[in-house]
């Protein structure tokens, strides 16, 4: 359909740190989590489910048989993970014995879940980017410019309720330090929102940051309540003039080989914002020429490590260098 892709609206001038990087095994790993012990966790594209130790070993402790995307502790100790197209799971960190939580919405297939979180009162709640296609052609989904996704909801007693629906390409999801609300990301809609948990916009939307001058992915929340977004490429303004044109010029680029399809920009970009003013408070971007398109990111040992879609490798920055 024809769609008006949001205006642009500048970010600060951020630092450019040189990434370390860390090869995974499996590659492009996609989200990066950090569990109790201050291991790294991350899902690569060839299904597995990798733990990176402190001191830097890797092992891949389960492997899911889909692509894993978002990823999140439960309360118990089980890794969430959004698979496409299985849909939500849960990993048992020590035996890499997996579970489905979730793999049908309304009697249809949950086939891109993009990332889960879990609230204090045991509730799990989850993305996902739209109903129509999966992570291998999620493209389409942007071609297409439809607000097919959604934020979901796992109640402790396992009944699943769609919270909020006609989202852009629903995306990343973190909780605020107070637990007040969840901020989530719309990747095509350029824009970072809260869904109120408590007080009297409880069950509500309001927005944080609008205008992006680049596609949301993953979030992640700070030790200081700051909410971190991988920025995974750069807004295009010849997309945005697609979306708005006749949806047959949308068809045809679809139906053109991968190699002629359009190509994200490469960058490394991350940004902090503020959880109540949506002002961005620290970040960074660069280039490098293994590393790009930045989709996951945690803060752990006082570094910025961050997941990509662009190779098989995770990155990380000592988060003094994120300073504005």
């Amino acid at each position: 359909m024809r769609w008006q892709a949001p205006p642009i609206e500048p970010l600060p001038q951020f630092p450019a740190p040189v990434p370390t990087l860390v090869r995974i095994p499996g590659g492009e790993p996609e989200d990066i989590v950090v569990d109790a012990d201050g291991q790294l966790w991350t899902g690569a594209l060839d299904g597995g489910i990798v733990r990176l130790a402190r001191d830097g070993g890797t092992t891949v402790v389960a492997n899911t048989g889909g692509r894993p995307l978002g990823l999140s502790f439960a309360a118990d100790g089980r890794l969430l993970v959004c698979d496409s197209p299985r849909g939500l799971l849960a990993v048992d960190t020590g035996t890499g014995r997996i579970e489905t939580l979730v793999d049908r919405i309304g009697g249809r297939p949950l086939q891109f879940c993009s990332n889960v979180t879990q609230t204090a009162d045991g509730a799990v709640y989850f993305t996902e980017s739209t109903s129509a296609f999966t992570v291998a052609h999620y493209l389409g989904a942007i071609l297409e410019a439809r607000g097919r996704g959604a934020l979901h909801r796992l109640g402790p007693d396992g009944a699943v309720t769609t919270l909020f629906d006609g989202l852009y390409f629903a995306n990343g999801l973190t909780p605020t330090t107070d637990g007040s609300a969840l901020v989530f990301a719309e990747t095509q809609g350029r824009r970072l929102s809260k869904y109120w948990l408590t007080g009297p916009r409880a069950g509500s939307v309001t927005p944080l940051v609008e205008n992006l001058p680049a596609m949301p992915d993953n979030l992640s929340t700070g030790a200081d309540g700051r909410i971190w977004c991988a920025m995974v490429t750069p807004a295009n303004p010849l997309a945005d003039r697609l979306a708005a044109g006749p949806p047959v010029l949308r068809k045809v680029v679809w139906g053109l080989p991968d190699s002629l399809k359009p190509k994200p920009e490469s960058v490394v970009w991350a940004v902090a914002f503020d959880p109540d003013t949506g002002d961005a408070v620290a970040g960074l971007r660069t280039t490098h020429p293994s590393f790009d398109m930045v989709t996951g990111l945690v803060e752990a040992d006082g570094r910025l490590w961050m997941g990509s879609i662009g190779g098989p490798y995770l990155g990380s920055v000592d988060l003094a260098d994120t300073r504005l």
